[in-house]
């Protein structure tokens, strides 16, 4: 005899699901990975393609070989962590490195929790940290974008291979903050892309649409990302009025680095985020001020991964302590 389920309403459908979902979040990244190729050649290429490549091989091996289970490379999760790992990374990282990097964040901090929907990190900043506290040398050598069909100057001499936030950490030892930014690209230059940095970090434009893109796309909500955005203009903001001398401009801290990235297309993963309005906003102001803390008193010119990482350990205590009322649940009469 078949059993039926039963359930009260309200019954919702709709024509969301995960595989839509996730290929919405590629299409979005698709600018950024139009602009890292248009900047540093076909190096950028081959950072994206071996680690896409690799984050799919690695799902596929393991679910196969040692969970057993169905396969599902193809729902676009593995894909994306593929993609934000190529954005964490510089254009120059040798091969062998974004293999490690694509098997740590697959192997170790997707799949030895059970896959999709039960990690408790982001995947690509697990990558991503492990890349970074293993190889520095590597993973700090930036190169200097240069278009694909022809050069450009992008920085001046002063400031070489560094980034603009590396530049101002190392530069504050012995200068003030207007000495330094005399020195710099123009902050339009750091807008557009022409400035060095991983892959995802260099054009602020191209990952602004795809953050429109996924916002009217309803694949994330405004909550996490602007909160996280306001939280460091205020910080940095109030640490400016304070001394300009010693502390940059919210600005320049919005337009360097990996904040947009961050904050639109990792701090929003559903997985390792909470789930309630609530929770998403302090989550988001916990991930800027963090962020700040590391970048101005801390040893890492970039505190973007760190801080997410961190608020992604919190995220069960959010959701147990702002979750929603249940539907038809009533406050009770003091």
């Amino acid at each position: 005899m078949s059993m039926l389920t039963v359930s009260g309403s309200p019954h919702v459908h709709g024509d969301s699901s995960v595989k839509k979902i996730m290929y919405t979040v590629v299409i979005a990244m698709v600018p950024a990975m139009l602009v890292s190729v248009y900047f540093f050649g076909l190096d950028a290429l081959r950072v994206l393609v071996i680690s896409s490549l690799s984050c799919l091989f690695f799902e596929w091996l393991i679910q196969k070989y040692l969970i057993k289970g169905p396969v599902t490379i193809f729902d676009g999760s593995a894909l994306i962590t593929g993609i934000l790992l190529a954005f964490n990374v510089p254009s120059n990282l040798p091969t062998w490195i974004i293999i490690v990097g694509a098997f740590v964040a697959i192997g170790m901090a997707k799949m030895s929790f059970g896959g999709l929907g039960k990690n408790p990190f982001n995947p690509a900043l697990v990558g991503r940290i492990f890349l970074l506290i293993s190889f520095p040398v590597q993973m700090t050598s930036w190169p200097e974008p240069k278009m694909l069909f022809g050069s450009m100057a992008s920085q001046p001499d002063a400031m070489g291979g560094a980034t603009p936030l590396g530049f101002l950490k190392e530069g504050l030892k012995n200068s003030t903050v207007p000495e330094l930014m005399s020195k710099m690209p123009d902050l339009m230059m750091d807008f557009i892309g022409f400035i060095g940095g991983s892959l995802g970090e260099v054009s602020v434009v191209a990952l602004l649409l795809g953050a429109i893109y996924m916002l009217i796309k309803k694949v994330i909500t405004w909550q996490i990302p602007f909160a996280y955005i306001g939280s460091v203009v205020v910080f940095t903001g109030i640490l400016w009025l304070i001394d300009p001398d010693m502390y940059v401009d919210p600005l320049f801290h919005l337009l360097t680095g990996g904040l947009i990235l961050g904050a639109f297309f990792m701090a929003t993963d559903m997985v390792s985020s909470p789930i309630s309005p609530w929770g998403q906003i302090v989550f988001g102001i916990g991930c800027g001020v963090i962020t700040i803390l590391i970048r101005i008193w801390g040893a890492y010119p970039e505190g973007v991964s760190f801080a997410i990482l961190i608020m992604n350990a919190f995220t069960p205590l959010l959701n147990r302590w702002l979750k929603p009322k249940l539907f038809g649940e009533t406050i009770k009469a003091a």
